[in-house]
């Protein structure tokens, strides 16, 4: 096996996570599923006990909603790695930082997040598939913290996308291959 990288992106509700499990699934071998969302209210209790039912009770979970870098050099080893998702990643960063955000640590803690995360990739011999939600579409929130949380997002999302072989865009449930020419 060789590594490799494939990055889906889309918007709320766009079929990210299930087109995303479809294809670590039909790839076969141990999957690590790493796990970036806390659960801090009744809703997204809610929402991980749902996404918990829908994976294959034989994937291992690594629950990382940051530090990513430093959990993926113990976790266990796996042909697969699948995160989902980098968008709450990025949120759980910026709800971290005390008020007022200064801007530019928020977005160097982000960058040193990334970088931890691609390193693990290279030290890596999996193929991973890495979820985000795509920011650019839509409007400009009206105020710092959201324009700061898209453009951080924003930035990841290139980051991640230079560095993937593969790119698919979610549009209603269907992928369009933006990078790459072959499936994971």
């Amino acid at each position: 096996m060789s590594r490799s990288l494939t990055l889906v992106l889309g918007g709320a509700r766009s079929g990210k996570s299930d087109y995303a499990q479809a294809l670590v699934g039909r790839g076969g071998g141990k999957v690590l599923f790493v796990a970036t969302a806390t659960a801090s209210d009744e809703e997204m209790r809610s929402r991980i006990a749902t996404h918990r039912l829908a994976r294959p009770a034989h994937w291992e979970t690594l629950e990382a909603p940051r530090r990513l870098g430093a959990a993926l050099r113990t976790a266990p080893p796996a042909e697969w790695i699948l995160l989902d998702c980098m968008t709450l990643l990025v949120n759980n960063i910026l709800v971290g930082f005390p008020e007022p955000v200064i801007e530019s640590d928020y977005y160097a803690a982000v960058d040193e997040e990334l970088d931890g995360l691609l390193d693990a990739i290279l030290m890596s011999e999996a193929k991973w598939v890495i979820v985000s939600n795509e920011v650019g579409l839509g409007l400009v929130p009206s105020y710092p913290m959201g324009r700061f949380f898209r453009d951080a997002l924003g930035r990841a999302n290139q980051r991640l996308a230079r560095a993937a072989d593969t790119v698919f865009f979610m549009v209603a449930g269907i992928p369009v291959r933006v990078k790459g020419e072959s499936s994971t």
